[in-house]
């Protein structure tokens, strides 16, 4: 099996870098890598991770096409959100930091694993007319953001703001998501993932152990965000086949198919 993640070692960090061409999409199994990568590092006593991606795009967000594919077989489909969501909390629950090196876009499912991250690092744009965006766009495809994911998003740029990048699905350049501490810092392209690096050093120069527990009380409302209670994957599910929804993300499959 092709490894959709590779492993980079800087020291005692441990770089995992979304490695699915063209736009590093989010299937099944890229999913359950990402939780064994996460697993394996924390077992061989990384002491923090950088989550990266390619060039001008971290991730495009779940693999609608894939997700698709299982048409009304909703075990299948359950599955793979099963997995998505497995990642994420992956992520969040690491026992070890994790800094998001956010090398481009970063939409919906990209920007839901950045928000689970201790720190964000963004690629500046280089053109104005066409900037990197980071958001969860769900409602943009017909899908609703389970009440968790909004949480998410709360925590990081407050209720009113969130309610309205949400109910509009707006996706932000790069430079407003820094303005409303969507992102933590900006960083030409080349240089994200060593800043998020560097972020970490000096992370690490800390007491480990105040450090460590300090972060894990800071993040306890992260970790119930992401409850099964507040996800409720079933109701995601069945809210996948309304028809609403089904047309509006065949409508993206067939923008994507043209892109």
């Amino acid at each position: 099996m092709t490894s959709s993640i590779e492993v980079i070692n800087h020291g005692p960090i441990r770089e995992l870098r979304l490695a699915r061409p063209p736009v590093n999409a989010l299937d099944t199994d890229l999913c359950r890598q990402l939780i064994h990568a996460v697993e394996l590092a924390m077992a061989e006593d990384a002491h923090g991770i950088v989550l990266s991606g390619s060039p001008r795009v971290f991730t495009g967000g779940m693999d609608v096409p894939h997700l698709l594919a299982h048409g009304d077989d909703s075990p299948a489909l359950l599955d793979s959100w099963n997995a998505f969501f497995g990642a994420v909390r992956s992520i969040a629950e690491c026992r070890i930091p994790v800094v998001a090196a956010l090398t481009g876009h970063a939409p919906a499912g990209g920007c839901v694993m950045a928000l689970c991250c201790d720190y964000r690092v963004m690629a500046r744009s280089v053109d104005a007319g066409h900037p990197y965006t980071i958001g969860l766009n769900e409602v943009q495809v017909g899908l609703v953001a389970p009440e968790g994911i909004q949480r998410l998003l709360r925590r990081v740029v407050g209720v009113h703001r969130a309610g309205v990048l949400l109910t509009t699905g707006a996706m932000l350049p790069a430079e407003q998501a820094q303005q409303i501490g969507l992102v933590d810092e900006l960083a030409d392209g080349e240089l994200v993932v060593p800043r998020a690096i560097a972020w970490l050093q000096q992370l690490l120069k800390m007491p480990r152990q105040p450090m460590l527990l300090t972060r894990a009380v800071a993040r306890e409302d992260l970790h119930q965000a992401l409850h099964p209670d507040l996800i409720q994957l079933d109701r995601f599910v069945e809210a996948w086949y309304a028809p609403d929804a089904q047309q509006a993300l065949h409508a993206l499959t067939a923008r994507l198919g043209k892109g």
